[in-house]
């Protein structure tokens, strides 16, 4: 039998939070060079995990000013984060099972500063350490 699977699109790893705007209708806010090399669309729903805090929550994306490297939390979730923290953003797509193993996400990898530094199509070797500073 086959069917679908929820796999890891793509993974923005240790984006830093430049604004937590409590006042903002929600979402996060991605410079959108950032957002084109995750593959990411505005409106796109993401799940943001907290390396500072180890909170967790869902928002979707709203596409920053190009070049701007703005990481922004925005509305309830401007509790979750504050300035600073570092972030991990991941996406999700469905795929046949048969598909899956086959797989590869966009793993995009940022600086404090919210620069690239890396980009790579594949899972995280097990045991391996990316340096993101």
């Amino acid at each position: 039998m086959n069917g679908f699977i929820s796999v890891l699109k793509s993974k923005i790893h240790g984006a830093s939070v430049v604004e937590s705007r409590l006042d903002y209708d929600g979402s996060i806010t991605i410079d959108s060079k950032i957002v084109k090399e995750a593959g990411l669309i505005p409106g796109e729903r993401v799940l943001v995990a907290n390396l500072t805090n180890g909170n967790r929550f869902e928002t979707y994306v709203i596409e920053g000013t190009p070049g701007s490297r703005i990481i922004a939390v925005n509305g309830a979730a401007a509790h979750l984060a504050d300035p600073g923290d570092r972030l991990i953003i991941m996406s999700f797509k469905f795929v046949e099972e048969s598909q899956a193993l086959n797989h590869r996400p966009r793993m995009v990898y940022l600086d404090r500063n919210n620069e690239i530094v890396a980009v790579k199509e594949a899972y995280p070797e097990e045991r391996s350490v990316v340096s993101i500073d």
